[in-house]
């Protein structure tokens, strides 16, 4: 028989050539359903794999916004920057405090956020204030983040009190605001 070209095969292209090419390849139809199925579903589990690989980068990277929004808001505090501080929050925002009345009552405060600025740029340059964050716990859900940071706060290079931050932050137009703000404060059992 002749070859038909340079790299053309010699073989009969017959049915019974054709079936054995099939056998020797993948066997019965049985077993290349079987090489087929197996096949599919690795590439099924490859491309699950991908996507909750995608998906938990995209929640690192929010994570990360979301802390680094929040350590820029700490940035203003402590240079007593209310534009800085203005930067990471959104309008309108609330902002709380948990403390404990003498007799050991909760008493939940609200303060009026502009009041805040004006206490914090108040601060004369002789006082000295530190809030030490020790922890971020961030949790992501699309435009919703909310975040627990533990903290200490000095003062005058002197332990003040601790407690917990708990932010709460949306993200329009691809930048997380804080828009809610609550924490607890104590002089005991602290880390």
């Amino acid at each position: 028989m002749e070859s038909s070209g340079l790299f053309a095969p010699e073989f009969e292209c017959s049915d019974s050539a054709l079936s054995n090419v099939f056998r020797q390849g993948f066997g019965t139809p049985f077993k290349r359903l079987h090489y087929f199925r197996g096949k599919l579903h690795a590439m099924k589990y490859v491309l699950i794999t991908f996507c909750l690989f995608n998906s938990l980068l995209h929640a690192q990277d929010a994570a990360g916004e979301v802390q680094r929004t929040i350590e820029k808001f700490f940035e203003g505090f402590h240079q007593k920057d209310s534009n800085m501080i203005m930067q990471t929050v959104k309008r309108g925002a609330i902002l709380q405090t948990i403390a404990t009345a003498k007799n050991g009552e909760n008493i939940l405060r609200t303060e009026d956020f502009n009041d805040f600025l004006r206490s914090i740029t108040g601060i004369p340059d002789s006082v000295k204030f530190k809030e030490v964050i020790n922890d971020y716990r961030i949790r992501v859900d699309g435009p919703m983040a909310s975040a627990w940071t533990p903290y200490e706060f000095w003062l005058n290079e002197q332990f003040s009190h601790c407690g917990v931050n708990s932010f709460h932050l949306v993200q329009q137009q691809g930048e997380w605001k804080i828009i809610y703000l609550i924490d607890t404060r104590r002089k005991e059992n602290c880390p």
